[in-house]
């Protein structure tokens, strides 16, 4: 069943689908390879930062239960560093496909079509697009796998081998781990089961992210006398992230500034302020917003992702909208208090332990209409994110915090 929200383009897709059905019958069925037959395999994950990371699950899978075969990935080239930090991958290569990129037209498709066939040469025994849209579809096609597996939800299924039922009401990396497992022939029957959010995805063994020492040491370098602190006062570095790529997704700044003024004056904290250049205005009105007195390092539009990954490793918690560096921050087992609004926790929610979901129940979210979000909720905050209170946020935040305190004394006491 198609899961594309426009009525038109589901109309389209399906119309596109019915002359691949045709096609397809002529073309002879192809039996999965053996994991131990597997020398190649090629993955497409070319969406946004947050994507990429809810795969790592799905990657880990396919580098553990196809141990000899070298695992190429595509992304688009906001990932490229970021995908570098992944250890077990034998080629990246990035395409900018124009329908995910943003503040630019990506590439044409006649250059995304030579790129495509240019996969040919490396012979790929299988081939899985985690992406579920029969545009990707078509170009996984063109590289010529011995056997090619996704989902079928967004069209596409019929120039695919192995077609995986997608469940909107699982977390997206359960249904990456499935179809990675699939592919790799596991009965889809058997690991296929609706409803597995959050935490069934937070428990998920996955590929690991490994921040370069150079990077680490850019960040000691930026949080300078603020690194300095804990050992003379026990001052803790507190991040907060400005902004969330997508206006219907951001908390208000006022409230961000509310409960880091709290946290500055009641818990001894530094501020540690993250975002990216675009988030420049909302950064300054935080600035504005915050007395001061309060401790505040502000990195916005300084660090690239894997700058700021390296920050992120230097922090006793988040605080963040539902966005790219929060799924960032919980693959680095920072504590996270994460503020959704229209967007699903138990879809999209971060692959953390150590995490606060704080959002409010409406009749209408979590509506997953990020891309094209109702009217009324464009051009100010929508009802979802204007319900969440300060002081909910404040509570998850100190808890947090406490617990995190409860856990430093047994490694502090080593130090000097």
């Amino acid at each position: 069943m198609l899961q594309i929200p426009d009525p038109r383009e589901r109309l389209a897709v399906a119309a596109a689908d019915a002359g691949l059905r045709v096609a397809a019958q002529f073309r002879a069925r192809r039996r999965p390879p053996a994991a131990d037959e597997i020398r190649r395999i090629l993955v497409l994950r070319i969406e946004r930062i947050g994507d990429l990371i809810m795969s790592l699950p799905a990657l880990h899978l396919l580098r553990s239960r196809a141990p000899r075969a070298e695992v190429d990935l595509v992304v688009g080239s906001w990932n490229r560093s970021l995908a570098g930090l992944i250890p077990g991958i034998s080629r990246i290569e990035t395409m900018d496909a124009p329908w995910l990129a943003r503040g630019s037209t990506g590439a044409g498709w006649a250059a995304m079509v030579r790129q495509a066939r240019g996969w040919r040469e490396r012979q790929y025994d299988l081939a899985i697009n985690l992406e579920g849209d029969i545009r990707s579809h078509l170009l996984m096609s063109l590289a010529g796998a011995r056997y090619q597996a996704g989902f079928g939800m967004a069209g596409g299924g019929p120039l695919l081998d192995l077609v995986v039922p997608f469940d909107p009401t699982s977390h997206t990396a359960v249904n990456a781990w499935r179809l990675a497992g699939a592919a790799l022939g596991d009965a889809v029957g058997r690991s296929f089961q609706k409803g597995e959010g959050r935490l069934a995805a937070t428990a998920l063994p996955r590929a690991a992210i490994e921040v370069p020492p150079s990077s680490l040491a850019q960040a000691d370098q930026w949080l300078g006398s603020a690194l300095a602190a804990p050992a003379r006062t026990g001052r803790r570095l507190v991040g907060i992230h400005i902004g969330a790529g997508r206006a219907v997704k951001e908390w208000p700044v006022s409230r961000l500034a509310s409960v880091a003024a709290h946290l500055a004056a009641d818990e001894g904290v530094t501020i540690v302020l993250t975002g990216a250049g675009e988030d420049r205005a909302g950064a300054d009105a935080f600035r504005a917003a915050l007395p001061p007195a309060a401790p505040c390092v502000d990195l916005v539009g300084r660090a690239d992702i894997v700058a700021l990954a390296a920050v992120f490793t230097r922090l006793a918690l988040l605080i963040t909208p539902d966005t790219g560096p929060m799924h960032l921050a919980a693959v680095l087992d920072v504590p996270l208090v994460a503020v959704f609004g229209p967007s699903s926790p138990d879809r999209w929610g971060p692959l953390a332990a150590r995490c606060r979901i704080v959002r409010t129940d409406l009749p209408c979210s979590p509506c997953n209409r990020i891309r094209t979000p109702p009217a009324r909720c464009v051009g100010h905050t929508p009802d979802c994110l204007e319900a969440v209170s300060t002081e909910a946020v404040l509570r998850a935040a100190r808890e947090l915090l406490a617990d995190t305190r409860r856990l430093v004394p047994a490694a502090s006491n080593t130090g000097g």
